[in-house]
This record gives C-alpha cells, structure tokens and sequence, in this order.
C-alpha cells in the first residue's frame, strides 16, 4: 500500500527523519518496500508565461508560441491546443523533462518550425484527464517556478507491505492510528466531521430502494444511499493530487470519491448509474445473490467474465448480475457523464470467497484486496455518509430521503461482529516477556490501537474489549504481541533460558542433515529454498509419473494459480530457480534443497509430510579457460555427489539400478538409475528429460537427482568401518570383457566380487572400447582393475590366479562374456 505522508500529516504528526522512520516501522511489524520522493516526476516542467501567439505558416491548428520560462530569452513551442493565447501562463516542459508514460521532450521540428518544448495539459501532466486544451494557470504562478513546486506537489510517499492480518492499517486514518500508537501522539480521524455534513433533501421516498440479501455469509452488511442531480466531470485539483500521490488515475469526481473514501477510511464503495438499475415502477431492486453457473458479467474492465456458483454478485430481477461483489462493478451500470442519479453501495462481503472469485478469474483490485482481508462491518453508516456528503461536494446534487423513515440510507444487516471480551494479566504478560513492562504503558497502548481498557477487581487484571477493526486480537496473547509490538523487541534483555544439568544433544535427522549439507557444499553445490506451493500441472511439465507420490493437495485460498496446490516433489521449483539464473546470464548453476513435500492419501486426516533432497546441476563446474573448455554436467556428475553422500553417511550395500523410460519418463533414457541401500530404494538420478527442461522454459542439459530423507535417515550408520592399514602387499590383474551392450558394469561387478570371495580386495573400470570391426556389433569392451590381498600373509602368483581364472569364469557363464586379449 502506498501511503503519502503529506495525506497522512493531516492527521498524525510525521516523523521529520525519515529513516528512522522507516526503520521504526519495519520494527513494529509494517515493512516498507520503497520511498518515493513524488516532484522529481515534473523535473523540468515549469510555470511559462505566453508572450506571444501567432498562426503556424503551415497549419491551419497550430500556433507559434514565444513562452517566458524565466531564463534570459523567452522559447519558441510549437502548440495545437484551441486554447493557446497570449497572456496566459501554462505549464511547459522543457527539452529533457520526462512527462508520464516515458514520454521524453527533444527539440523538434513541427512542419518546418522548430519546437523547443511543449505547454502540457493536465491530462499530459497525469493531473487529470481534461485534453481539451492547455492547463491554464491562476495569475499568481510565478514564471519559471518548477510547477511540482507551485502545486505543492512535493511529497513522500511509502510503499508499505501491510500484513494480511492488519486491514485496520490498509488506509490512512488507520496507518495514523498506528503511527500515533508507535509514537504516542495524538492522532485525528475525521469520519464524524465528514459525515455530520450530510444533508438531506426533498420529500421522503420510502420505497426508492429495495435490499435483499440472500444469504449473511456472503454478505454480512449492504446499505445504500441515493444522490440526485449530479454533475459528473473532473474532480477537484486537492483531490486529484492526492489519488496520483498514491498512484490513482483520476476518472471523474464521482469515481474519484470512492477511491478516496476508500484509501482514506479502508471503506471499498461502488457507485452505480441509479437510472440504469431502477425497475419499471421506479425502484431501484438491490438482489445479494450467488451467482449462477454459466452466468455472464461483463465487468467494469470491458472483459465478459464467466461466473460460478461460488461467486457472489449484485443483482436486479430485470438485468441479472450488475457487479462482482468485493470485485469489479460491471460495464452497463457504470457512472458516466450523463449520469445524474446515483445508487451508492457501502458493504461488507465474505473474505474467504472475494480472495477465490478475485484469484479464480484474474481480477484484483484495490477494493478486493481490502475485502480478502476483511473490511469492519461496524461504522458503515458513517463512512458511507461521509462518501455521500463528499460527493454532493465536488459533484453537486442532493441525498435524498429514502428508506422507510427517510433516514436516508437503506441498511441491511443481519448478523452484527461482536467485540472480543478479553482479560489482560499484567503479571502474567510480564513473566512472558521477560521484562518490567509498566502497567500504564500497556494501558495507553492498548487505548491507542482502540481497544477499550478498563480495570477489574483484581489490579493486575485488566478487562479489554478489542475493536471490530482488528480482526486479529480475539485472544489475550494477541494482546500482549500487540504491546510487546509497540514497547520494542529490542528494549527486552537478554537473558540466557534455565537449563542446569542439560547437555543438549543433536538427532539423527539433523546430523544426517549437516553432513548432507557439508558434504554437498564441498562438491560445489549450493544450498537454496524455493516455494512450497506448486501449480496443478507441474508433475505433467516435468513429465514424472505420479505412482507413489499421493494425491495433491489444494489450497483453499492460494495466492494465485501457479500456487494453488502443495508440492509434491522438489525439483520443479529447483528447475524454475535454473531457469531464472539461466535468463540472467548465468549458465553455471549448482543448486540443491532439502524440504518439505505433501501428499494427501484415502483415509488420511490431513496430508503426509516428507522430507526430499533435490539437486539439480546445469551448464558446467568451471568456466572456460584459455586453454580448455568447460565439460558440462552428466548423469556420472550426479551419480558422484550420491556416492559422496553414500560415503559420508556411511550408507550399507550402495548400488545403482538403471530405470526405463517407462519407469522414469522424466528421465533421458539411458542416463537415468535408481539409488538403493541394501533393499532400500533411496532416490534417483539422472539427466531430466529435453521435453521437462524446455516445459519450465530452461536450458539443457540439467542433471537432477531426488532422495527420501526418512530412507537416508535409516540407513545412515555413525561412522564408516574402520579398515587398518594393509601390511601385505597386494596382487594387480586386469581383465577385459567383451560382452553384449545390454549387460551392465554393475552386473559385471557383482559377479567379479561374488567370485573373487576375501581375496579380491578392489575391483575398478577403467576402459570401455566399442568397434565393431574389433568387438563385434551391439558388443563392448569392459577394461577392469582387480586387487587381490590376503590380511594375514603375502599371496603366491598360483593363489592370485586360481582365484583370477575362476572369477573370469563365472563372469563368463553369469554375462556370456569373452575375455578380450
């Protein structure tokens, strides 16, 4: 939320320092994102005064303009508004000043006359939306005065990133309230003064507006106003200049009302064409409604929107849907210049259903935003008073007498928010905190954010009653964040907790964790944290098949739909960071993240949780040299940092089996095993499949690996077995085999150290030859080292190759191997 501080000095005083402003701010909870210094906009835009003004020799439009800007001769422009005239003073942007929409002032030719600025009309200056000619200015503007200065367009505004539990602070008399809580200053809040000037004219209609709402969830509160005889135009300069403060395009003065009532008070309105929605009898027929599946709106944006039953609308029984509730209002009954009756809507809707309408169709606004939230259902009546009292301000017309008693409101309300009665022991908040909080700075606290503080029979007991406008203090603890917010985090002592006689000790789990981590570091891999939250069809882009992993599970109010379920693998968040880097010029990319994935299951009360390793590698370990280039990561790049994890946990019986593409068809065929310990299926490996990388708009290749935490967690033992050193000297052999190129190195293997029984100590790869000529076709040539050592003496050359025939006869019978010579 953006807030002006010249807005905001209207009502509390504002810190003159700034930062420590800010600073103060992000301490108490209320992050500040940004600072603007709103007059740099107009740099180069200044008060011109027009000398003279004569017809362009080749136009029959434009004129020639000399403008006294305040240097030492006055500039020729070139200007096309019907109002230019000698005499006058307009604003002129000078050569270099940059005008709304990027829009840079160079020096020009116009039909052969050079331009050497332009006189702006409000609309050009973002002031408004007045293009009828150029913004002529009060006599009193003092030629070549920066025209930010002259307007008083100097200001600071805030970028603040309000917390969803605070709609109190989405507004500016609500930001006061908070500012004059941190500060303990006075604050105003001008709701009352707004509304008492509220007039009500013309003979009562008792029947000029009918409300129904059909259900009191959706709609909590609806209440209307009606104003005659407006005169829809431009708004007035203060209050233009207070909406573009905050960023708010001026439309008209009725539209610009709403919006200023509703950054003001945090009081969403909607203002419709009263002449547009009244039935044949003349009665404007208000239906608060579900929407109908299939039923159409078009909204305020110009988009057909199609509606579901979970949506709630405003209705009439002659037009249907009107407006999206808490949303957008809709195209046929907007305000417009020919507008001169107005129905004003002041309401309260459901958060939970606003939030899923606004994200299920794409549509935020600010008026969702704050009813996602929650918007107080208590002093609607008088915000809305006070929008109606504004309107007939700047707009004219008079607020007619409706309702049954000619009160002038049609209210309906059916089920009123009650305040929290709560308790506050002084004590008890005390011990908690750990500090000699004094009784009277938590009462002042507490009335400054509004609650109500009254003491009990018991003095170190305080009966609090919380305000409506703070959906976020139902319980006493609330109340105690609440003056531990405002006291400082930072004035509480530092102590050290009570633990005599405690040794504390580190699980399993989290030494299985440093270990991981220090050993993925050491392999140049860096840790990250991406979202838990994933969209629907990330399993589908990664192309993983989804046996084992559970049913997603989906939020109920996600933030939008690329996060409406939780993940139920790490890795596509991992490729979506690769594809990031690899956007902004960074191609090498080691990442990996140990986190949390969710699985629902039949019968299960709530999701399963596990915990996943994932690590994806892209590019290359090194950059390019001057004399070598880089080799880019494979599948052998992975499978080393699982053997380097293997080796640090100490895993038991750690092989790999190759998968399918119909086990893993997330996977490049070929490049793609399955870690197991003993029996124990640990993870995968592998180079991700070109189709995967390309779905989350990345770069191959990327080699990925996943591993169960809980699997590593059973398997890990303390340390590795200790092995002495060898005091018998050991026995080399190598040995190639030619066999077909579906056998595996691992098969191999395992028949070389089943047969090679004690003596074979090692057994390593280190040539594969292919040639068809030479090995034969579909056959390859595995090139092995073998040592073989005895521990209690030296082995005789026929001890090393009895045991070396017989291992090469086994892995012939067990491979249909031939010993290449």
């Amino acid at each position: 939320m953006k807030v002006s501080l010249k807005w905001l000095s209207d009502y509390v005083e504002v810190p003159s320092d700034i930062k420590a402003f800010c600073d103060k701010l992000d301490l108490t909870g209320t992050g500040v994102e940004g600072v603007d210094k709103l007059g740099a906009a107009f740099d180069g835009v200044v008060v011109g005064y027009v000398e003279t003004c004569e017809d362009h020799p080749d136009s029959d439009h434009m004129h020639v303009v000399k403008v006294n800007v305040g240097g030492d001769e006055p500039i020729q422009i070139v200007c096309g508004a019907p109002n230019i005239a000698a005499g006058i003073k307009v604003p002129v942007a000078t050569i270099g000043a940059v005008l709304p929409g990027d829009f840079k002032i160079k020096k020009s030719k116009l039909r052969g006359v050079t331009s050497m600025g332009m006189c702006c009309s409000k609309r050009e200056l973002g002031m408004g939306t007045d293009h009828e000619g150029i913004w002529v200015l009060p006599e009193d503007a003092q030629i070549g005065q920066p025209i930010a200065d002259f307007m008083g367009l100097i200001d600071t505004v805030l970028d603040l990133e309000i917390t969803p539990n605070r709609p109190d602070s989405l507004s500016v008399v609500g930001f006061a309230r908070e500012v004059g809580a941190m500060y303990a200053k006075p604050w105003t809040n001008p709701l009352q003064d707004m509304a008492a000037k509220l007039e009500l004219a013309g003979e009562v209609e008792p029947n000029a507006v009918k409300i129904d709402v059909a259900d009191a969830v959706r709609c909590p509160r609806y209440s209307a106003r009606v104003i005659h005889g407006v005169k829809v135009g431009p708004s007035p300069d203060w209050m233009v200049e207070r909406l573009a403060a905050i960023g708010q395009r001026s439309v008209n003065n009725v539209v610009d009302v709403t919006n200023y009532i509703l950054f003001l008070f945090g009081q969403p309105l909607h203002a419709f064409d009263l002449n547009k929605i009244k039935n044949a009898e003349g009665v404007a027929h208000i239906v608060v409604r579900a929407a109908e599946d299939g039923e159409k709106l078009t909204t305020l944006d110009g988009e057909h929107r199609k509606l579901t039953s979970d949506m709630t609308v405003i209705s009439t029984p002659d037009q249907g849907a009107v407006a999206l509730a808490g949303v957008m209002g809709g195209l046929d009954t907007e305000v417009t210049e020919e507008t001169t009756d107005i129905l004003l809507e002041t309401a309260v809707f459901e958060p939970g259903r606003t939030s899923r309408t606004s994200r299920n169709l794409g549509l935020f606004s600010e008026s969702s935003m704050r009813y996602e939230r929650g918007v107080d259902d208590h002093g609607v009546e008088a915000r809305s008073a006070a929008a109606a009292a504004l309107i007939v301000e700047v707009a004219g017309g008079t607020v007619a007498r409706i309702g049954e008693d000619g009160c002038g409101i049609v209210d309906v309300w059916p089920a009123p928010s009650e305040q929290p009665h709560l308790q506050f022991r002084v004590k008890r908040f005390q011990a908690m905190m750990g500090a000699d909080i004094p009784r009277d700075f938590i009462v002042d606290t507490l009335e400054r954010l509004g609650c109500e503080v009254a003491q009990t029979e018991d003095a170190d007991v305080l009966s609090v009653v919380s305000p409506t406008f703070r959906p976020d203090l139902p319980r006493e603890i609330d109340l105690y964040e609440e003056v531990l917010r405002l006291y400082g985090m930072d004035n509480i002592p530092t102590t050290l907790p009570a633990g005599r006689g405690r040794i504390g000790v580190r699980t399993n789990a989290q030494l299985v964790d440093a270990k991981i981590h220090r050993t993925l570091s050491a392999c140049g891999i860096n840790e990250t944290m991406t979202y838990s939250f994933a969209a629907g069809d990330d399993l589908d882009k990664l192309r993983m098949k989804e046996d084992g992993l559970g049913e997603a599970v989906e939020l109920i109010n996600p933030m939008n739909s690329e996060q409406a379920f939780m993940r139920r693998t790490v890795v596509p968040g991992l490729l979506r960071s690769v594809a990031h880097n690899q956007a902004h010029g960074v191609s090498n990319i080691q990442l990996y993240e140990i986190g949390t994935v969710f699985a629902a299951h039949e019968g299960d009360r709530k999701p399963k949780e596990r915990r996943k390793l994932a690590c994806v590698l892209a590019g290359a370990m090194d950059d390019k040299g001057w004399n070598t280039d880089p080799r880019a990561f494979d599948f052998f790049d992975g499978k080393g940092a699982l053997e380097a994890i293997a080796r640090e946990l100490a895993l038991p019986k750690i092989r790999f089996k190759a998968l399918s593409a119909e086990d893993a068809p997330h996977l490049q065929p070929g490049r793609a095993a399955e870690m197991l310990s003993g029996g124990d299926v640990i993870g995968w490996v592998g180079e991700l499949h070109p189709l995967a990388v390309a779905a989350y708009d990345a770069e191959g290749p990327v080699v990925a690996f996943e591993l169960d935490m809980a699997a590593l967690e059973r398997n890990a033992r303390p340390a590795r077995d200790y092995v002495d050193v060898p005091q018998f000297p050991g026995v080399e052999r190598d040995a190639a085999f030619v066999v077909d190129e579906a056998v595996t190195c691992e098969k191999i293997m395992q028949c070389m150290q089943s047969a090679g029984g004690k003596l074979l100590e090692s057994v390593h790869l280190f040539d594969v030859y292919r040639d068809a000529e030479r090995v034969g076709e579909g056959k390859k040539s595995m090139a092995f080292s073998l040592t073989y050592r005895a521990a209690d003496r030296t082995l005789t050359s026929e001890e090393v190759d009895k045991a070396h025939e017989k291992l090469v006869t086994k892995v012939s019978k067990a491979t249909g191997a031939e010993m290449r010579g």
